[in-house]
């Protein structure tokens, strides 16, 4: 069985001069191989759990599938899933996805990279996000709210951060937790791109992410096709440029009844 999301470990607390031996429960990482079409396409530090959903998301947001669809995906893509540890993925097309190519990506920091010739070719393969109705201020605000019933993670060890999908009335349409915030919108996005439901003209659908809002997941929700990324902080500037670029509302600080929109426009 692969293996659990979180350990147990001692660990000692102190309240002023109080001193307690304690029993924490700490969120697992444990690195993800994600393959497409058996070539290894990253390495991602990740907490165990919904990890096709994972793998397929990181593969349809970076571009590796152009479209081509997820013909099955499954562990022990170069050997048994228990030898592996569940950490290797194998994403599978039949060869109908481009062979993979080497690609601009972050390095080190998660608030993304500088200077407009990075985002140039990060952003050329997405075209800009058609038009919608602005999603209405206290409808967004009232999802993070809506989210804690869903984070059964964070609520043990408060260390993962998650990721919704929801539509413009307010309903949560999935929600995802990882000790990254990519992660949690890639396993997002992977499972709507599994249950055919990615968000479209006809049904546009909002991203909340817990934390900051950096270029990548600006660029994530970009490609996943959303209408609104809102997360609980503040976005990076590079993710303000981002937003504009793909047409794509951008809103920071949404708790309680406050938001801070930086691109598009919310409703109310």
């Amino acid at each position: 069985m692969p293996r659990g999301r979180t350990r147990k470990e001692l660990a000692t607390r102190w309240s002023g001069a109080e001193r307690t031996r304690v029993v924490e429960e700490l969120a697992e990482e444990e690195p993800l191989s994600i393959r497409l079409d058996d070539v290894l396409v990253a390495t991602t530090m990740r907490t165990p759990g919904h990890d096709f959903e994972l793998a397929v998301g990181y593969c349809h947001t970076e571009g590796l599938l152009a479209g081509a669809p997820v013909i099955t995906c499954r562990y022990c893509a170069t050997g048994s899933a228990t030898d592996t540890g569940f950490n290797v993925v194998s994403v599978e097309t039949g060869g109908v996805a481009p062979a993979p190519t080497p690609r601009l990506t972050p390095t080190s920091s998660s608030c993304g990279l500088c200077g407009t010739e990075q985002l140039d070719a990060l952003a050329d393969r997405l075209a800009p996000l058609p038009a919608s109705s602005p999603f209405d201020r206290a409808t967004v605000a009232a999802v993070a709210g809506a989210m804690v019933a869903h984070q059964p993670l964070f609520a043990a060890t408060g260390s993962v951060h998650a990721a919704a999908a929801f539509a413009p009335d307010g309903s949560l349409r999935c929600v995802r937790e990882d000790i990254g915030r990519h992660n949690a919108v890639d396993k997002v996005v992977g499972r709507l791109l599994l249950d055919a439901a990615l968000p479209s003209p006809g049904s546009p659908l909002g991203l909340f992410v817990s934390g900051r809002a950096s270029y990548e997941l600006a660029l994530k929700a970009w490609a996943g096709g959303f209408a609104l990324l809102a997360s609980v902080s503040a976005p990076s500037a590079l993710a303000v440029d981002v937003a504009r670029r793909g047409g794509l509302t951008l809103a920071g600080f949404v708790r309680d009844d406050r938001a801070t929109v930086y691109a598009g426009d919310l409703a109310g």
